[in-house]
């Protein structure tokens, strides 16, 4: 990147949008419309619609003292569509509005930009509005995520049933362990600016957090094998708020196996090093983006043949509540906040 900086106030705000949506690719014959007239129009052909939004908030959401802007870019369309597959839809349009202050530059904001459109091109979605307004401090990010599917092919949180297989894709935990990670070593850079920050053999969990992806893969995996999931939803908050969720709107209860649940090797090593239990990191962590989602037991054989999910245990009926049954075979209820279910272990 250059060292040039080019104040955003030299372009106004009608010069901005078109500097940074110049290049758009238009993707989809349902972008009847996009970006440059005063709305979008859209048109899904027959097939119905989902919307999903999501803002980001500066020092709430993400801390650009190790979040590249580029990556922020790419994260902040992918946790949006993320939600869109965790309705069985496919995302088509995005629109992003931005606030900012005066200490981004428009070089900046070109780095940020670029993984937005890295994400759409990756994903397969148009850019199609948005807005830009000045921040009296911090970058604020708002995206919209639209997406369509056939009619009545949609997801719900509410439509498990007693006996179904309860199923997640991936693995988890990863990206807390990697939020850790880099709050601590913004910690030891603000006391000691001269140490050089430690970060060998951790990529794998800075990647889980500062680069997820949302799983396309395996909702085009249901359509292959012609599962329909009963319920779903993503992983954004870890997975056991996420499994009370579904529980609580669906009115069943579950129970879930510690042993199945995933947890890659680098996230379980790096978890030690902190001396944190690694199933309390997935449980409680969040910003997975995995799917976690249910499915009739006769749809087994057609799960065992992909290696991205994991039977994590069953919904039963709602007076046995949600249970977490432990390595050792002890039994707890599965809370909010996994760890204090494991206080005595």
């Amino acid at each position: 990147m250059s060292e040039s900086r080019t104040e955003i106030s030299s372009l106004g705000e009608f010069g901005l949008i078109e500097h940074l949506t110049r290049n758009i690719e238009i993707q989809h014959a349902s972008t009847i419309v996009g970006v440059g007239d005063d709305a979008a129009v859209i048109d899904h052909f027959g097939k119905q619609t989902v919307v999903s939004t999501d803002l980001l908030i500066e020092g709430v959401h993400f801390d650009l003292m190790y979040t590249p802007l580029r990556h922020l870019g790419y994260k902040s369309v992918v946790v949006n569509l993320s939600d869109i597959y965790a309705m069985n839809a496919t995302p088509t349009q995005i629109t992003l509005s931005i606030g900012i202050s005066n200490r981004i530059s428009l070089e900046a904001l070109e780095e940020f930009y670029e993984g937005v459109y890295a994400a759409c091109d990756k994903y397969g979605v148009d850019l199609v509005g948005g807005d830009t307004a000045s921040s009296q401090k911090g970058f604020i990010i708002s995206v919209t995520a639209i997406g369509e599917v056939s009619p009545d092919q949609f997801v719900k949180r509410s439509t498990a049933k007693k006996g179904d297989l309860l199923c997640c894709t991936g693995d988890l935990g990863g990206a807390y362990i990697g939020l850790i990670l880099l709050e601590r070593e913004k910690k030891i850079f603000l006391e000691s600016p001269q140490i050089k920050a430690d970060l060998e053999g951790e990529k794998y969990v800075i990647g889980r957090l500062l680069k997820p992806e949302a799983r396309k893969d395996q909702v085009e995996f249901f359509q292959q094998a012609e599962i329909m999931p009963t319920s779903m939803m993503d992983i954004s908050d870890g997975l056991s708020s996420e499994i009370l969720h579904i529980c609580r709107q669906s009115e069943l209860g579950c129970v879930l196996y510690e042993d199945k649940i995933p947890i890659a090797e680098d996230t379980r090593n790096a978890a030690y090093k902190f001396e944190l239990d690694p199933t309390a990191c997935a449980l409680s962590g969040g910003e997975d983006y995995e799917l976690l989602f249910t499915v009739p037991q006769q749809d087994y054989d057609k799960l065992v043949l992909n290696e991205q999910i994991s039977v994590i245990g069953y919904m039963t009926e709602p007076e046995k509540g949600a249970k977490i049954i432990t390595k050792g075979g002890n039994t707890f209820d599965i809370t909010a906040q996994g760890w204090n279910a494991f206080a005595g272990k």
